[in-house]
C-alpha cells in the first residue's frame, strides 16, 4: 500500500541527530521554555520574516491565543471558513466568541468576496481567521488590505502552509498575527505536539507570552485575563530547530510531486488543484470528484491510501445541535462531498508517484 504519509521514512535519516539532541536535553535540566525554545523562536521568526514567534503547546492553542492577543472575547464575532475541520471554529468558541461562516472558492479558500458576503448587514466582526488550506495561500493580500481599512484583525492560520511564498513574504507575514502547528504530519513537524504564534507586532507577541503562561505579569501574578498553560517543550523546540534548515528542500519536493500529479493525472472525473507555484507548499494534495467513494475504493484496490480532508463543514457539525441549519454555503458543502487526498510527502518515491498517477487514470468511473 502506498501510504498517505510515512513519518518513519521522514524521521529515519535524522534518527542519530535526534537521539543526540534528546540526550542533550535530558542532561541539560531544561525541559519547558528553556534556551532551545528561545533559539527556535528566533530562528523561525527570521525564516518567516516576522518580528517575533512565541512557542505554544499546539496549533489549536496558537489560534486561540492569537485571537485573544487581538482582544477577541465573549460576544465578539469572528469570520472563519467552514471547511477546515473545526480548528478555527474551536478556537473562536474557546474565546467565548461567535463563529461567522464565510463560503470558499473552488480551491477551498476564503476570498475577499466570500468574506464580504459573510459580514454584509451585520456590522464589522472583531477578527477573521484566514486559513491557508492544504498549503495554498489564500487571497491574503486583498483580505488584509480590506480588513485594515475596516478595523478588523486578521489572524492567519498557517498550520498547513509553513513557507508558502507570495512575492517576498511567507505565510504568516501578511496579517496582524499568525498561528502555526508543528503536529508531526505538518511540513515542519515535531515528534509530538507543538505550535507557535508569530507576528510583526511586538506588542501582540508580548501579550501571547503572557497568555501562554497563565496571563502572568510576574510569577504567580495573573494580570491578563484568558491566560492558559500552553508552553512549547524544550525537546520539541530543539527537534524543530534541527529540522528547520531542511524545510525549504522538503517543500520543494512536495511541490515537485504535486506538479507531477497535475501534469500526469488526466481523468475527466478528477479535478486537480489549479497550480503548484511558490504560494503552495503541498501539505496535502487534494483532488475533487463527484464519485469520491468509488474513486477511493478503486485507489485502495490499486494499493493507494487516501483520506478525506474534511468530510463535515463546521456549520453542519453535530456539536452545534442544528444551530446553523439555516446557513447555506454551497461551495464549502460541495467541498465536503467531493474532496479526496492523495499521497504527497517528501519521501514519496518516484515509482510510487507513477503508480498513483496510473491508478487515477485507470479509474473506470461510475
Amino acid at each position: 500500500m502506498i501510504p498517505l504519509n510515512a513519518l518513519g521514512r521522514h524521521v529515519a535519516p535524522m534518527r542519530d541527530d535526534l537521539a543526540r539532541i534528546a540526550a542533550e536535553v535530558i542532561g541539560s535540566g531544561f525541559y519547558v521554555l528553556g534556551p532551545g525554545v528561545a533559539d527556535f523562536e528566533r530562528a523561525f521568526a527570521a525564516w518567516c520574516g516576522l518580528a517575533e514567534v512565541v512557542g505554544v503547546a499546539n496549533g489549536t492553542d496558537a489560534l486561540e491565543l492569537a485571537l485573544k492577543a487581538v482582544e477577541v472575547g465573549p460576544g465578539d464575532r469572528v469570520v472563519v471558513a467552514p471547511n477546515a475541520a473545526m480548528y478555527g471554529s474551536s478556537a473562536v468558541l474557546a474565546c467565548g466568541a461567535e463563529p461567522l461562516f464565510a463560503d470558499v472558492d473552488a480551491e477551498g479558500l476564503m476570498t475577499l468576496e466570500t468574506l464580504r458576503a459573510a459580514v454584509v448587514g451585520g456590522g464589522a466582526p472583531k477578527a477573521v481567521i484566514v486559513t491557508h488550506l492544504y498549503g495554498q495561500l489564500a487571497a491574503i493580500d486583498a483580505i488584509a488590505t480590506w480588513c485594515a481599512a475596516q478595523g478588523i484583525a486578521v489572524v492567519e492560520d498557517c498550520a498547513q502552509a509553513h513557507g508558502a511564498l507570495r512575492g517576498s513574504r511567507r505565510a504568516g507575514a501578511f496579517g496582524d498575527i499568525a498561528a502555526f502547528s508543528f503536529y508531526p504530519t505538518k511540513n515542519l513537524g515535531a515528534l509530538g505536539d507543538g505550535g507557535a504564534v508569530g507576528t510583526r507586532r511586538p506588542e501582540l507577541a508580548a501579550r501571547v507570552r503572557q497568555l501562554r503562561q497563565y496571563g502572568w505579569s510576574a510569577k504567580y501574578t495573573n494580570a491578563l485575563p484568558g491566560g492558559r498553560n500552553s508552553r512549547l517543550d524544550e525537546l520539541q523546540a530543539r527537534f524543530l530547530l534541527a529540522m528547520l534548515p531542511m524545510l525549504d528542500g522538503w517543500n520543494a519536493r512536495r511541490r515537485a510531486i504535486a506538479r507531477r500529479y497535475i501534469a500526469g493525472i488526466r481523468h475527466p472525473d478528477i479535478r486537480l488543484p489549479a497550480s503548484a507555484g511558490d504560494d503552495y507548499v503541498a501539505h496535502l494534495f487534494v483532488v475533487r470528484t463527484p464519485h469520491r467513494e468509488a474513486l477511493s475504493a478503486h485507489l485502495k484496490a490499486s494499493g493507494v491510501q487516501t483520506d478525506v480532508h474534511y468530510p463535515i463543514p463546521d456549520h453542519r457539525q453535530p456539536c452545534f445541535g442544528g444551530r446553523y441549519d439555516d446557513v447555506v454555503l454551497p461551495r464549502a458543502e460541495r467541498e465536503a462531498r467531493e474532496v479526496l487526498t492523495l499521497p504527497c510527502f517528501p519521501e514519496l518515491e518516484e515509482a510510487e508517484v507513477d503508480a498513483v498517477i496510473e491508478a487515477c487514470n485507470a479509474f473506470p468511473g461510475v
